[in-house]
């Protein structure tokens, strides 16, 4: 069961690595911001007090760590995903690792972002509050279809 269990934490942390390279690459080659964790550190931090949804999270009352905790969410909940595809997959999925199960589990998790990460900072149902939604929308899509990548490529590294 342990074994079962790290490596699903590391399919997870693998996928989420590969999601901040790719971050990274955007904002190296196509000028694209770096993600800006900060604000869902703020969020997980109002969560505790029970308000999910905010009307713009940049006004609510800072936290002096919220970066930190900004990263420290995004690892988890990668790791949350890695955990859940295992789950859903089973131990033969470890021992012979397919593409379609993370790319499904992968673009399922958009749906986090769209319905509860999204609204939960201000930005609206699926960015539609931003003036440039459709990007930010395939933007979702194409860094979950990485993070699957991700996920898959560090489940046959480990088999």
């Amino acid at each position: 069961m342990f074994d079962i269990l790290w490596r699903s934490v590391v399919i997870g942390a693998g996928g989420t690595v590969l999601m901040d390279i790719w971050a990274f690459l955007l904002f190296l080659l196509a000028g694209q911001n770096k993600p800006n964790w900060a604000p869902v550190g703020r969020w997980f931090w109002h969560l505790r007090t029970g308000k999910v949804f905010h009307d713009d999270i940049g006004k609510s009352k800072p936290y002096e760590h919220e970066q930190a905790l900004g990263w420290i969410s995004h690892y988890a909940v990668g790791i949350a995903y890695g955990v859940l595809l295992v789950a859903i997959t089973g131990p033969a999925w470890l021992a012979a690792p397919t593409f379609l199960p993370a790319f499904i589990v992968g673009i399922v998790t958009i749906g986090a972002g769209w319905f509860l990460l999204q609204p939960g900072l201000g930005i609206g149902w699926a960015a539609s509050k931003l003036p440039n939604a459709n990007k930010v929308r395939f933007l979702n899509v194409v860094s979950h279809t990485v993070f699957a990548t991700g996920m898959y490529g560090t489940a046959l590294l480990i088999r």
